[in-house]
């Protein structure tokens, strides 16, 4: 069994004070709608356990009927950091799972080959992540503005969601950084912390990630161009 964690319990602090991104209208539907669409269209995933905020479990479940989203098995409430939302998920994934999936609710671009993707590779080697690699030449600054280094190019990627992992490998990735107190900034770097090895696919579809107004309207171009 495949199952997913779509995490939407982020608080927006860039869009404003009281914005709940997962909720804005990208085209004719909620951000968050179109992550749950690509998903319920994905043969691979069997179930979605969702993670918002508190105080949007009953708009999820309402969102959730509208939309016909089919596979969901809970709808959860999120913690204070990403992690503690993605732990909370992982508790509610049923213990026939083999694979687990970790998407940003806020990257509404997610196409169910992507999905498909990524859960094939995991499966052969416990850990995948999509990403690209970085064209832009990277400057690292230690202090102030003042470039300390030119990092190389040629070995940077910038990774996104869904990630996938064996069920096992996951659970314990997340058990070690919350015994040691860690802070990680997404799944495949919790997973890296046991030492083992993370696969990337590689794509060039467009997923960016909703954080302002800006993004709102670049996505909106894209999903409704596809």
């Amino acid at each position: 069994m495949v199952t997913a964690i779509i995490v939407a319990a982020g608080k927006s602090e860039r869009m404003g004070t009281g914005t709940d991104k997962a909720f804005l209208n990208l085209g004719p539907k909620p951000v968050l709608a179109w992550s749950l669409l690509a998903f319920e269209r994905c043969s691979d995933v069997d179930q979605v356990v969702l993670v918002v905020r508190k105080d949007q479990i009953m708009a999820t479940k309402a969102l959730v009927r509208m939309f016909g989203i089919s596979k969901i098995r809970a709808v959860v409430s999120g913690g204070a950091k990403r992690q503690d939302s993605v732990m909370n998920g992982l508790k509610e994934v049923d213990s026939d799972t083999r694979i687990v999936v970790i998407h940003d609710g806020a990257r509404p671009c997610v196409k169910p080959e992507t999905i498909t993707e990524t859960v094939k590779l995991a499966r052969r080697t416990g850990a995948a992540v999509v990403g690209c690699h970085i064209w832009d030449t990277v400057k690292v600054v230690e202090k102030g503005t003042t470039v300390a280094r030119t990092e190389d190019r040629t070995k940077l990627w910038a990774v996104q969601t869904p990630q996938a992992f064996s069920a096992s490998i996951i659970r314990r990735a997340y058990a070690n950084v919350a015994a040691k107190k860690l802070d990680v900034t997404d799944d495949a770097s919790a997973v890296e912390l046991l030492g083992e090895p993370v696969k990337i696919f590689e794509t060039n579809t467009p997923n960016l990630k909703i954080t302002t107004v800006e993004d709102l309207q670049i996505a909106a171009a894209v999903v409704l161009k596809s």
